[in-house]
Order: C-alpha cells, then sequence, then structure tokens
C-alpha cells in the first residue's frame, strides 16, 4: 500500500467519525502538495503545465479553507461574474476529481448510496455528494447551477440547497441556439449579478464584470492561436494537466490566471519540438486515475492529445460587446447544449485543425448524454475519415472499469492508427499503393 493510499484511508475513516477533523488533514495534504508542486515542480512538464497544477491546487484549498469565501457551481456556470464577484468557484468535478486523486472516494460512493442515490448517476455527483452529505467539504456560501450538459445537476445542487438551506442560483438555457436565447440567459446573468452582491454584500461594478469578459476573450485568443499550430508542434502532457485545462476554461473563466494559463500554453506550443508521433482528439472528459490511459498518454513524445473538445468549447471566441451577452452567448452555443450535431461539426473542426490521426470519445459512467450519443459521433466522424475509438470507463471511479480491457482496447487502437500512418505516408510519397481505408473499433 502507497503513501497515498495510506493518506486517503485515514481521510476516509476519519471522515465518519469527525469530518472537520478529516478536512484539516486533508488540507494538510493539499498544502504539503502545493509546496512541492512551487518548489519541486515536475519538469517533465513544460511551463504551462506546473503552472495550471499550481493554480488549481490553490483553488481547492481556498474552497475547502475558506468556506464563507466559496461559491458551489456546476461546471459550466460563467466563472467570469464569479471572479468579478471575489468568490473562489469548485465545481462538483474539480472536487470529486481531487477527492479521487487522493484515494478516499469509495467511502463517499457508499454515503451517496445509503441516502437513496441509483449507482446509475455520474460518479463524479455521488462523489461529492458523499463528501458533502459526511461533512468533507464545508457548506459554501452560495451555489449555482444550469440545466447545461448533466441531468445530475438537477439532483445534486436541489438536494443539497434544500437539505443545507443554502442560498442558490438557477440558469436556465434554452435548447434553441439563437438571439432570443441569448438574450434570455443575459438576462438572467444580470439577475445572478445582484443575487451575488446580496450573498456576499459587495457591489460588484459594471467595470469588473467587463474586465472579467475581456481577460476570457484574451485567454480564448491565447487557446485558439496556439490550436492552430498543433498540427506540427505538441509539447508533452499528463492526462492529469489536460483535466486541468477543463477547469480552467470553466472555473478559472475571466480570470488573470487563465489569461497567463493560455499565454504560457501559446508559448509552450512554439518552442515544442516538431512532432511525428500520433495526435488525437479528445472528446469529453478525462479518466485521469486509469493506469493504462495513463500509460498511453503521460509524458509521451509519441502520442498526443492535440485538442479537447470540452476545453475548445470553454475557450470560445464571442462576438457581443454587452458583457452579459457575451457570457450568454457561451452558454446558449455550448456544444453540449441542443442537438449532438454541434458536437460533431466541433469535433471535425478540432480535427481538420490540428491534423489528427484518430479520435477518442470517453464516455464516462453515468454520463447519459454522452454515452447515448457515442455511436452518433463515432459513425459521423468516421464517415468524415476519422477513426474514433468509443472508451467506456469512470472518470472518478477506476475501480468501476477494467484496466485489461482498456489496456487491450488502446493498444490495438493505436497500433492501427500507426498503420494508418504509415501507409498514408507510403502513398502520398509513392513508397508503394498504400490505403487510405480506416478500421473501427
Amino acid at each position: 500500500m502507497d503513501i497515498i493510499q495510506k493518506f486517503g484511508n485515514a481521510v476516509s475513516s476519519m471522515s465518519l467519525e469527525d469530518p472537520g477533523k478529516a478536512r484539516r488533514l486533508l488540507l494538510t495534504g493539499y498544502r504539503l502538495q502545493e509546496k512541492r508542486l512551487l518548489f519541486f515542480s515536475d519538469k517533465k512538464l513544460p511551463k504551462s503545465g506546473q503552472y495550471v497544477a499550481r493554480i488549481v491546487m490553490k483553488n481547492i484549498i481556498q474552497a475547502l479553507s475558506k468556506p464563507e469565501n466559496s461559491a458551489m457551481v456546476s461546471i459550466f456556470v460563467p466563472g467570469e461574474l464569479l471572479t468579478a464577484a471575489g468568490l473562489t468557484p469548485y465545481s462538483v468535478e474539480a472536487m470529486s476529481c481531487f477527492i479521487a486523486g487522493t484515494r478516499c472516494e469509495q467511502t463517499f460512493l457508499r454515503k451517496t448510496e445509503e441516502e437513496g442515490f441509483p449507482e446509475t448517476m455520474c460518479s463524479y455527483h455521488r462523489v461529492f455528494l458523499g463528501a458533502a452529505l459526511s461533512g468533507l467539504v464545508p457548506k459554501p456560501k452560495c451555489m449555482i447551477y444550469t440545466n447545461l450538459a448533466c441531468d445530475s445537476n438537477m439532483m445534486t445542487f436541489p438536494y443539497l440547497k434544500q437539505k443545507n438551506m443554502l442560498p442558490g442560483f438557477f440558469i436556465d438555457v434554452p435548447y434553441d441556439k439563437n438571439e432570443d436565447s441569448v438574450k434570455y440567459v443575459a438576462d438572467q446573468l444580470r439577475e445572478l449579478k445582484a443575487f451575488l452582491e446580496d450573498v456576499t454584500g459587495k457591489k460588484i461594478s459594471e467595470e469588473e464584470v467587463r474586465q472579467a469578459v475581456n481577460n476570457s476573450n484574451q485567454a480564448a485568443a491565447y487557446y485558439h492561436e496556439q490550436l492552430a499550430l498543433r498540427k506540427e508542434h505538441d509539447p508533452v502532457t499528463s492526462l492529469t494537466n489536460e483535466l486541468y485545462a477543463i477547469f480552467m476554461c470553466h472555473l478559472m473563466a475571466g480570470s488573470q490566471e487563465a489569461v497567463k494559463y493560455t499565454k504560457l500554453l501559446l508559448e509552450d506550443v512554439k518552442k515544442a519540438p516538431k512532432s511525428e508521433g500520433l495526435h488525437i482528439l479528445w472528446m469529453h472528459m478525462m479518466p485521469f486515475l486509469q493506469e493504462p490511459v495513463k500509460d498511453i498518454f503521460n509524458y509521451s513524445d509519441q502520442i498526443h492529445i492535440s485538442a479537447c473538445d470540452f476545453v475548445a468549447d470553454g475557450f470560445q471566441k464571442t462576438h457581443y460587446e454587452d458583457p452579459y451577452e457575451s457570457m450568454a452567448e457561451k452558454m446558449v452555443n455550448c456544444i453540449y447544449n441542443g442537438s449532438v450535431r454541434q458536437r460533431i461539426q466541433k469535433a471535425k473542426e478540432l480535427a481538420a485543425q490540428t491534423n489528427v490521426d484518430g479520435g477518442i470519445l470517453f464516455t464516462h459512467w453515468g454520463c447519459k448524454g454522452t454515452i447515448g450519443a457515442s455511436s452518433l459521433i463515432k459513425g459521423s466522424l468516421e464517415e468524415a475519415g476519422i477513426p474514433t475509438m468509443i472508451l467506456d470507463g469512470d472518470g472518478c471511479n477506476p475501480a468501476n472499469s477494467s484496466d485489461g480491457q482498456i489496456s487491450t482496447r488502446l493498444q490495438a487502437y493505436m497500433e492501427m492508427l500507426k498503420v494508418n500512418k504509415a501507409e498514408k505516408y507510403a502513398a502520398n510519397h509513392g513508397k508503394g499503393a498504400g490505403s487510405d481505408d480506416t478500421l473501427c473499433l
């Protein structure tokens, strides 16, 4: 048993008897990790990877240590308003990933089952609910959530709001993507600003809101500039750091930290050597704890995640002058809102922009929208010449998946992509008849 597992076991057992003490122990571990990241950063990662690890760690520490200044949010809530309000946002997904990374998630999964929540529910939400109900995760200042993407939002947030008597705000995002929907959501975001002022007792100036939105637009500009270079240049990364990017473009939207991260990322991509390896389009969340997936991608200079649809969607370019309409545009046009055709179209655009060799769609346990659409997404991408693998798994509970099966399928898929790439190269350079056919998994 390694030290992380021992630490996780201690937090788990303590949380059932004295959750406050368990939280202090957890924070001690996280603060030690924060110091390690500061003074002994992972030199195998580029500067952007080292920086984002410190920022996300700091965010989680602040959420746990200063709940009176934090907001529990669903991941598509616009972070710009929370930045302007001076609140620390944390999402179900972010907190659950850290709990799972500490290897104490099983206790909280059992706690949620005892409360009567179904096993088919998203495991991010189940871990978070268990941690919140046990008292490990403290009551925040408020909660803000939306109907975007995840149906578990409509169970977790109302349940905790009522049980803990928390002030809460719900953002309703219409299915249709049009001007009326943008105006409708923008009006709600103006109401959200008033709600945050009431909850915090602090006036939020329009200049602060506009500055946060300007920061988001600057971060998006840096992100898309680096994306355009990914056809040939990919810095070394890890699944954990790719996951952090998801949190940066949503939770930390509007912050100076998000601007600095994307600027560093652009510089790292520019410095990265020309890559001859495989380029992968990743779709949906990252199973950062699954060993066979880590073995393939972490620190590899031959297999790269060149783009992720979840991250690209978070760093959307907006077109409205009004800051509330700009934030509303991102929510309404989110690829997880409306028809699955938008997810397919975005995947095709990212694949073409980064010249990927294949795509992986991660169908996370309990994510009904992604699981239900997976066959259509795979079929559409393969018709467009993008070999696509559907990878079943659990992003928050690795025990819920078979490492052996995942390893076998991933290895076979990567070998197939290597053969496809070699044949295309031979055909394009007159070294044989070659074949542009792709195999399917």
